[in-house]
């Protein structure tokens, strides 16, 4: 297959799996804070149980991969030895307390723009912009500086398979175990009831964590070059960090808007996470058209605003920080087994509960 056709190959497969999840997520109602927010607000763990079936599908299908020798985990960006502590937890913690400002995480903002929201539409050109100035502007020298620094090195890499092998399991028993107990007691804990899950909460978390893992596929397999005609080493296909990627949906946003700013620069091109997003558009937009369901949406008053914009602007610097989101490490992360991004999805429940308490205080002095 010649790169070209290889590319295009890459980009419209992330662009469909990006499609089933945006429709997928906007049918089932699929949101990280809003599951968050059912737990505290009236107890109810549906949702929570459907985002824990899909990363328990992700670690499942994702370490079946990776076992049977389709993609190698230790060429994505969680595994890496360089454990960076504080970055998660700052990241993660602010990324947290963000989506619960902004009315959703990344990955639900791209849903909620599908839909018709234009507070959505602010809050990812506010996230695109601060994500970018993380990566590579003001508040990068920060992160690189003062967060980044702060780390421990673990010369076996960081997952959890790698730290067991290197207290003596075999590394052929490590993964499958940790596979097992991780991803089948996530399984049991959100299938156990009868009633836990609704048949869309059901489908709902089987199929984001099947995208997951196909993301990985595509990009990790399909988007593999062993050795590339202008470089001479291997490479993965249209992903914007030069290794295997799955979905995220942070930076991507970051990226989107550089491609838009920068369109006639030849060196800027069309990635996987960027055609991944916009599928997610398209596929929630699909959904609301063909369910009836599209309706615009504005800010409601100047705190919505401010509350919006403070919102997005912590995701994004909280997103690159912690090296992902709910999805990019809720799931994607969470289904290399790397303890980073366990650490990452940890702080970005507290940062959501903390928001979540604030908005509470907040009520009750304006009562």
């Amino acid at each position: 297959m010649a790169p070209l056709d290889s590319t295009n190959s890459v980009l419209w497969f992330a662009f469909a799996l990006g499609l089933v999840f945006g429709a997928v997520a906007s049918r089932t109602r699929f949101c990280t804070m809003g599951a968050i927010g059912d737990i505290v607000n009236i107890g109810d763990w549906s949702r929570m149980r459907m985002w824990l079936l899909a990363i328990a599908v992700a670690i499942l299908g994702t370490s079946a991969l990776h076992a049977g020798g389709q993609i190698d985990l230790g060429k994505s960006i969680y595994r890496t030895p360089t454990f960076t502590w504080l970055s998660y937890l700052v990241g993660g913690v602010s990324f947290g307390f963000g989506m619960v400002l902004a009315s959703g995480c990344g990955a639900r903002t791209l849903v909620r723009i599908g839909a018709g929201s234009v507070k959505a539409l602010v809050v990812f050109i506010v996230l695109g912009l601060v994500a970018y100035m993380s990566m590579r502007g003001v508040l990068g020298v920060f992160r690189v500086k003062v967060l980044e620094p702060v780390s421990l090195h673990l010369a076996g890499g960081q997952d959890l398979p790698a730290l067991l092998a290197a207290v003596g399991v075999a590394p052929a028993v490590a993964l499958p175990l940790c596979a097992l107990l991780i991803g089948g007691g996530l399984l049991l804990f959100a299938c156990r009831r009868h009633d836990g899950l609704t048949l869309d909460g059901l489908l709902g978390g089987i199929i984001i964590g099947l995208v997951v893992v196909a993301g990985w596929y595509v990009s990790g397999h399909l988007g593999y070059v062993a050795e590339d005609p202008d470089t001479l080493q291997e490479a993965f296909i249209a992903t914007n960090s030069g290794r295997m990627e799955s979905l995220s949906f942070v930076a991507p946003q970051a990226y989107t808007l550089e491609l838009l700013m920068l369109w006639s620069d030849s060196s800027r091109r069309l990635t996987f996470a960027i055609a991944s997003g916009l599928g997610v558009v398209v596929g929630s937009l699909g959904h609301a058209l063909a369910s009836g369901s599209f309706r615009w949406e504005g800010f409601r008053d100047l705190e919505d605003t401010a509350n919006h914009l403070a919102g997005a602007a912590l995701m994004g610097f909280g997103g690159v920080v912690a090296m992902g989101c709910t999805i990019g490490q809720g799931i994607t992360g969470v289904s290399t087994l790397a303890v980073g991004s366990f650490l990452a999805l940890s702080a970005i429940i507290a940062g959501a509960m903390l928001a979540l308490k604030y908005q509470y205080w907040r009520a009750e002095r304006a009562s």
